[in-house]
């Protein structure tokens, strides 16, 4: 609650977005509204979500380096970040995407990188073929939810 009583929001993409954060600690470890709360360092003093979900490879560029300039300026034991791909976004988790060096890099500093299971299955419908996606990627069945639920567990939201 901020001092006018009224929740924290925070602007994305045009929506505002609640955002609940925790005091001291680390997000809750159970699943709220189907979404996954991550496995956070207690050192994390910072939380970053980054939303993709565009298939334009300028976004993904973006976030990339949106990724890699916050861990610089705070440290991978300091920050925990999210990037949470659905609809078009996912082409950045494909196993083929010409931006596997630099998820790949990242997964390796700790940042997490989601994609979303709805999409996923939409796309297997419709093509008759599920999309080869990066092992890396962590699944998870509603990329909204899934940044719903990193909002109420602390994390600030971002749509680059």
């Amino acid at each position: 609650m901020s001092g006018s009583g009224l929740p924290r929001r925070l602007l994305l993409g045009g929506l505002f977005v609640p955002a609940v954060a925790q005091a001291g600690g680390t997000p809750a470890a159970a699943t709220l509204g189907g979404g996954q709360a991550p496995e956070v360092s207690a050192f994390a003093e910072h939380r970053l979500a980054l939303q993709l979900s565009e298939r334009d490879p300028h976004r993904q560029d973006l976030v990339l380096s949106v990724a890699n300039n916050v861990l610089k300026a705070y440290g991978p034991d300091k920050v925990a970040i999210e990037v949470v791909a659905f609809g078009p976004g996912i082409d950045l988790l494909r196993q083929e995407s010409p931006h596997r060096i630099g998820v790949d890099s990242l997964v390796a500093q700790g940042v997490r990188f989601d994609v979303c299971m709805n999409t996923v299955e939409t796309i297997a419908r419709e093509t008759g073929r599920r999309p080869a996606i990066n092992p890396h990627a962590i699944p998870v069945e509603a990329g909204v939810v899934q940044l719903m639920t990193l909002a109420e567990t602390g994390y600030t939201l971002v749509r680059p």
